[in-house]
């Protein structure tokens, strides 16, 4: 059963890095970082397109590395951004979104202006203190571990909804 009504939705927005990561950076001696996403995560944007359901990426993170894994994925993504909350309203006002009809997943202070706004603010399990205490759906999954896959059985149940559909 699906927590959240998958007709009430207009837009899914993830955090990257400890959401779409485990929140650590590899650090390379030519000063190239990297990071450790979790491949089911693909699949669950390939759900969410198939619904569809518009899911994006919001990072205050410049780092290459946000934008490659983003055009992979194939999500659409801002990025360096400094507050997650003015960005998130101007482009749900740009795109006729309401905020109520918005789920935002995150895991970390930054993202609370942005959680603080919409009408389905979730964490990820390993989430700050505050986060979780402001997360109106707290996934099992840990940052980097699924997170998005998570949200998409436990909260979603789109693999039924889409079995009703065939």
């Amino acid at each position: 059963m699906s927590l959240i009504p998958l007709t009430s939705i207009q837009l899914i927005v993830f955090d990257f890095d400890g959401v779409l990561t485990d929140n650590r950076v590899l650090v390379l001696e030519n000063g190239m970082e990297g990071v450790f996403c979790n491949r089911s995560d693909g699949l669950a944007f390939d759900l969410l397109r198939k619904v569809p359901i518009p899911t994006m990426i919001l990072s205050t993170e410049t780092n290459p590395v946000v934008k490659v894994r983003a055009e992979k994925l194939k999500l659409p993504v801002l990025h360096g951004i400094d507050n997650k909350g003015i960005v998130l309203q101007d482009y749900c006002q740009k795109e006729q979104i309401d905020l109520n009809h918005v789920i935002f997943v995150g895991n970390d202070i930054n993202d609370l202006p942005a959680m603080q706004i919409v009408g389905y603010p979730v964490a990820v399990a390993d989430a700050h203190p505050a986060v979780l205490k402001n997360a109106r759906y707290i996934l099992s999954a840990k940052g980097g571990e699924g997170a998005a896959r998570a949200l998409v059985s436990e909260l979603l149940d789109i693999e039924f909804f889409l079995q009703k559909a065939d």
